[in-house]
């Protein structure tokens, strides 16, 4: 990405970044400069994890709703250290190997305790407010640091930390419990179980539900639900639950009798679109998200330091002469990605050395037709010449004609005489 004034360019082979829990894919990428548009300023990048809700710049009673996590600003240009040893990665040699000598590149790594890229869906009326934990990467120029940025002259890349699942743990999910009613000598036994601990984002969630009455109630009215549980930990512990998919059924359970079913739901944000306040996974522009990711959280890191916390559960809900429910966590997740998605990061590392050759032939292109143009130029003021030099020898000519003209004339006189 360039910056609107051409002195500052950005290049990275990707804006996703792993936590895989015992480590966090590192941030590198390649700066590209114009030295000449520069005029002895110096270039710095800096990476930010921020909070945020609200419009940029809206406050109440003094007290902004944006707070800076995370901040590390390194400066690029000029360079403090050789480009060998800030060179860390295989995908860094390939740009400056390709870039030039204006290029310079760039390496940071997030610490431990940063909470993953979460953005609270807004409302159909709430214009440009929003609520959420966003990672950027920013370029800018200036005398020092602290100078005041100018949009002109500065680039800004959305980037996203984001979590995969963990190695499938042999963990199976259940809840089970005894509900006793006033003049019943037997209880309600329920039980309910998945199959797995971590569902992945558009899988289907299987429930499976064991009822036993024993009592002499009427179980009616069976209903379960995935909720989506976020809590905003940074300002006050805020808590929205929301339901993200439900399924509503008629089956009963008559006194003495049980009941033995799985159930399926299917929580995706495409039948929740417009929900707000709905935790989404951040997205960058103009790509779709889903519902955010299970927040996992490391045991020696701050929970108030997350920003937002994420996490789901089964709710079981029936009526037996009075509400009865029961409550099963689970993770939702991505999962991780096959060995073939590296393939399509060297792919997209080859569309971006394809552009950049593209941008050469482009500027070759420029300069061959600056050269015609010259080349044109030269040859009007030569064609300009020739003309000048015609129409000289016309008026010569012209004058050479009206001297014989007065010539013959003169004779004429004197032969008269």
């Amino acid at each position: 990405k360039n910056a609107d004034s051409e002195q500052v360019a950005v290049y990275m082979a990707n804006r996703d970044f792993v936590d895989h829990c015992d480590f966090v894919d590192p941030v590198d990428g390649v700066i590209v400069i114009d030295p000449l548009q520069l005029k002895g300023k110096k270039v710095y990048v800096m990476l930010s994890c921020a909070f945020r809700y609200g419009r940029p710049g809206e406050d109440v009673m003094g007290v902004a709703f944006h707070r800076d996590l995370f901040l590390m600003t390194r400066q690029v240009y000029p360079e403090l250290q050789d480009k060998d040893k800030l060179t860390h990665t295989k995908i860094q040699h390939k740009l400056l190997r390709k870039l030039g000598d204006n290029a310079f590149p760039f390496f940071f790594e997030f610490p431990d305790n940063l909470p993953c890229s979460v953005a609270l869906q807004p409302g159909p009326s709430d214009v440009g407010k929003k609520c959420a934990v966003e990672f950027e990467v920013k370029a800018f120029c200036g005398e020092n640091q602290d100078d005041k940025t100018d949009k002109q002259s500065s680039v800004r890349l959305s980037i996203r930390k984001i979590q995969y699942s963990p190695e499938n743990s042999q963990l199976v999910p259940a809840a089970e419990t005894t509900f006793e009613f006033l003049m019943s000598e037997k209880p309600l036994t329920v039980k309910m179980s998945m199959p797995k601990e971590t569902f992945y984002h558009g899988e289907p969630v299987r429930v499976n539900v064991e009822i036993t009455n024993s009592s002499s109630r009427n179980i009616k009215d069976i209903s379960l639900s995935v909720e989506q549980v976020t809590n905003i930990v940074l300002y006050s512990n805020d808590k929205y639950v929301k339901s993200v998919a439900k399924e509503e059924t008629t089956d009963c359970v008559p006194s003495g009798t049980s009941l033995k079913k799985e159930y399926v739901l299917y929580p995706l944000l495409s039948l929740n679109k417009d929900r707000r306040g709905l935790a989404l996974d951040g997205r960058l522009k103009h790509e779709d998200t889903n519902l955010a990711s299970s927040s996992i959280v490391k045991q020696e890191v701050l929970k108030e330091v997350q920003g937002i916390l994420v996490s789901y559960k089964v709710m079981l809900r029936m009526i037996a002469a009075g509400s009865v429910s029961l409550e099963l966590p689970f993770r939702l997740m991505n999962p991780k990605p096959d060995p073939g998605t590296l393939l399509l990061r060297l792919l997209r590392l080859l569309r971006l050395l394809r552009l950049l050759r593209l941008l050469r032939l482009l500027r070759l292109l420029r300069l061959l037709r600056l050269l015609r143009l010259l080349r044109l130029l030269r040859l009007l003021r030569l064609l300009r010449l020739l003309r000048l030099l015609r129409l000289l020898r016309l008026l010569r000519l012209l004058r050479l004609l009206r001297l014989l003209r007065l010539l013959s004339v003169f004779k004429q006189l004197v032969e008269n005489r």
